[in-house]
């Protein structure tokens, strides 16, 4: 059984849809379940800016997802690594057991947004060294 929390997010999810001009954006699945998830994000000034998100899955997922983009609003990078699983579950007032894959997808989207923004920025990094030489 959900709390009206996950309901909430689920029926009103936050930050859902396509983000213009993002840093960086990349789509994750659980290949057990089939749920899907993208996430977009735009980082200034090293703060997560705006965060969005679109689920093709169960009503879990989506809540997921829509608590990460409010866990990540105005973050640091740093401070978004510091996000967990079980932070987002609690953030939703405790996913049941059998439902916490939602917060796992969301954990891998996460993760793999922040990888992609790294790998971006050290590319940048390597060819502002190359052009200062």
């Amino acid at each position: 059984m959900v709390n009206e929390k996950i309901l909430e997010h689920f029926r009103n999810p936050h930050n859902a849809g396509n983000l213009a001009e993002p840093t960086a954006v990349v789509e994750v699945a659980n290949p057990v379940c089939g749920d899907t998830m993208r996430l977009s994000v735009r980082v200034q000034d090293g703060r997560v800016a705006e965060a969005r998100f679109k689920t093709q899955g169960c009503v879990a997922s989506i809540a997921a997802g829509s608590m990460l983009t409010d866990l990540l609003a105005g973050r640091s990078l740093a401070e978004a690594r510091e996000i967990t699983a079980l932070g987002i579950s609690e953030a939703l007032g405790e996913l049941p057991a059998a439902t916490m894959h939602a917060a796992e997808l969301a954990m891998d989207a996460l993760g793999a947004v922040l990888e992609k923004i790294a790998e971006a920025e050290n590319r940048t990094r390597r060819s502002a060294r190359v052009r200062s030489k």
